[in-house]
């Protein structure tokens, strides 16, 4: 059981410092990026995948104006995954 735990915390350990890096490589979290993400989702059709990206925009526009760049970074990048799924 303990060694379950612990994979899974080193797998979130992972994840979070790999998101930002990846971030990064798509231009990190701007204004501008969050517009297009914003623009590629209106025209989605209205379902699940639709209603998880416009909530993952809405965290990364509070994590920007927070400053929290990074986390900003990964809801935009599940936002763009989430409008992604079918």
């Amino acid at each position: 059981m303990s060694n379950k735990l612990l994979g899974a915390a080193a797998m979130a350990a992972i994840l979070l410092a790999v998101a930002p890096a990846s971030a990064a490589k798509m231009g990190g979290c701007s204004g501008e990026n969050l517009s297009k993400t914003e623009s590629m989702i209106e025209v989605m059709a209205d379902g699940e995948g639709k209603m998880a990206a416009q909530k993952e925009i809405a965290q990364a526009q509070d994590a920007l104006l927070s400053g929290k760049m990074g986390v900003c970074a990964m809801h935009l990048s599940k936002a763009m995954h989430a409008g992604s799924m079918k």
